[in-house]
């Protein structure tokens, strides 16, 4: 009976650093990268989540050729008027106020969103390998001119890799990202779903999943198999245990 004892204590032991370490691979994967933008004064109050837009994109013909659905938060570093110190804003995109343009090409396409009332233009911009049929968003430029601010905001990043798809296939990501852009200016990303190459009609081709999404799907399955590993195990500890001491009491 020890020995089945101490194989039940050891089954427990290795169950709990498992559901320990898959926690701990969940809460390493959804931290989201920091954001480089460098601020001397605490940022304005957080606007909440960003509401959901719809956008598109449409050739000279008139057929869709980029979709993209989710929630835009622009972390914004610039010289404040009413503070006169370099300060950090977090400001929401609303899709009711964002007018959606832009083109796209056989390699190339592009994603521009314009608000008149913060005079903000975001534009995304992805590429396609046509040897690997993989697109991702390899450029961001943002011009910004709100009425705290000294001067305009400019910012862009040529070199950017974010947003990795299929060809004919949506990228799609449930969960919040921060897209690093540059100095002054990160953007946090809510419920992606967008695809800027072989789009047939105006729907979504069948969605690639991020890392993000995957890793918060293991966790369930993790713990879910060690618990029942954990209840096998002791279930055949004590069955050998009760036979063994049945066995200690036969008849001579």
């Amino acid at each position: 009976m020890k020995q089945s004892s101490s194989v039940q204590s050891w089954c427990v032991g290795v169950t709990i650093q498992l559901i320990l370490a898959a926690v701990l691979h969940q809460g390493f994967a959804t931290v989201a990268p920091p954001t480089t933008a460098q601020t001397t004064a605490a940022p304005h109050k957080d606007p909440g989540r960003p509401e959901k837009g719809n956008y598109l994109v449409k050739n000279i013909n008139g057929t869709t050729c980029l979709l993209a659905s989710m929630g835009l938060q622009l972390n914004i570093t610039f010289n404040s008027v009413s503070q006169n110190k370099t300060v950090q804003d977090v400001m929401n995109l609303r899709p009711n106020m964002t007018k959606s343009s832009g083109s796209c090409d056989t390699d190339s396409a592009s994603l521009q969103l314009t608000t008149d009332a913060d005079k903000t233009n975001l534009t995304f911009f992805f590429t396609l390998n046509s040897t690997s049929h993989k697109y991702h968003l390899s450029e961001v430029s943002l011009s910004a001119a709100l009425p705290d601010m000294k001067e305009p905001v400019v910012a862009h990043n040529r070199s950017l890799d974010y947003l990795r798809g299929t060809y004919g296939y949506s990228y799609m990501c449930r969960e919040e990202q921060t897209l690093n852009v540059a100095e002054d200016l990160s953007i946090n990303t809510f419920q992606v779903q967008v695809q800027p190459f072989g789009l047939t009609g105006d729907q979504f081709g069948a969605a690639e999943e991020c890392q993000l999404d995957e890793d918060d799907m293991l966790i369930p399955i993790i713990v879910g198999a060690a618990l029942a590993g954990l209840v096998l195990i002791v279930l055949l500890a004590y069955l050998i245990g009760r036979k063994r001491s049945h066995a200690g009491y036969q008849t001579i």
